[in-house]
């Protein structure tokens, strides 16, 4: 299943103004480790899969990329990528990320955030991003933790007063759909274990060479309150592999 959500009026307004949409990649608690784990990009490919608004990739020209290339299923994304990008070096398609079709050997880096957790079949993204990468090339991303994404739920369990007790993880053997809310309801995603995560990116022929389990940043810490609790179950899972 491919949905769309981002094209949904509803869904794309309530998306614009999350922080991470407003301040970029700076407003994304995760982004200090994801951006260490990127390689140097002076004169490097780089591919986006689920570019959004296009931070990413202007990120890569920032770091001096030779070329980038940013995919993503929604026209609103990709149209406001456009919007916020003045740039000839860097290139956006609307596509679904399940269908990508590049050339063999084509970038140096594959880079994807937050995007494949609503992708059906990870093994087959990951054999994808394998053939499209130069040996050698990396393939960084992040998705949502499969602790996070266990239950339909995805939410904590609270007390009468409103108070976060705990997150519960439940069913996390079961891989598949999980219709849950983020932003508006119906929204769909997809639950995969850890050990999945791993193992097709192994089978794929990739080398796994760094694991992050991320947590906000000291300075996001100390200036948002409720940042505290995402000290205590992990939200984001990113991983570093090469081929």
């Amino acid at each position: 299943m491919k949905q769309n959500k981002y094209d949904d009026e509803k869904f794309f307004s309530a998306y614009k103004k999350m922080p991470r949409s407003v301040k970029g990649l700076e407003g994304a608690g995760e982004w200090h480790q994801l951006k260490a784990l990127i390689p140097d990009l002076r004169n490097k490919s780089v591919l986006d899969l689920g570019c959004g608004f296009g931070w990413h990739c202007r990120y890569a020209r920032e770091q001096q990329a030779s070329s980038v290339i940013g995919v993503d299923i929604s026209e609103k994304m990709i149209q406001k990528a456009r919007e916020m990008t003045d740039d000839p070096l860097i290139s956006y398609i609307k596509m679904p990320i399940e269908d990508i079709n590049f050339s063999g050997s084509q970038f140096d880096l594959v880079l994807s955030s937050l995007a494949f957790h609503y992708i059906k079949s990870f093994k087959t993204i990951g054999k994808k991003v394998y053939d499209c990468l130069k040996p050698g090339g990396s393939f960084v991303f992040s998705v949502e933790h499969p602790i996070f994404t266990s239950r339909n739920e995805q939410d904590w369990y609270y007390d009468d007063k409103g108070s976060r007790l705990h997150w519960a993880v439940d069913n996390y053997q079961t891989e598949g759909l999980r219709e849950t809310t983020f932003l508006t309801e119906n929204v769909i995603k997809y639950h995969r274990t850890f050990s999945t995560y791993i193992n097709n990116l192994i089978d794929a022929g990739f080398i796994i060479k760094a694991i992050k389990e991320p947590i906000p940043s000291e300075e996001m810490l100390n200036s948002i309150p409720e940042m505290k609790d995402e000290l205590r179950r992990p939200m984001f899972l990113i991983i570093l592999a090469e081929k």
